[in-house]
């Protein structure tokens, strides 16, 4: 079972890129991806956090796993955003 420290680690690692990926966000779309090397690690960054979100839901309990599910989301819709960004 998933301790509840490293489940708040995780979550703290999954903000982490979260927000460096909103700020890589923010300045691709203000400079027409001048920064595509930093675009391309937060992009990185965030399906890192995806597939380590996998293994660790296996062994989470139920509410561990809603917490896990939201952060999902959120990934999943930042990284949404950056791929249509892109084109």
């Amino acid at each position: 079972m998933a301790t509840r420290q490293s489940v708040e680690q995780f979550l703290q690692q999954c903000e982490d890129a979260i927000r460096n990926a909103n700020e890589q966000y923010q300045q691709a779309s203000m400079q027409e991806h001048f920064n595509n090397h930093e675009y391309t690690d937060a992009m990185q960054g965030l399906e890192i956090a995806f597939n380590d979100m996998a293994d660790l839901a296996h062994s989470a309990n139920a509410q561990q796993r809603e917490q896990l599910h939201r952060m999902r989301l959120q990934l999943q819709q930042l990284q949404n955003s950056m791929t249509l960004l892109r084109h």
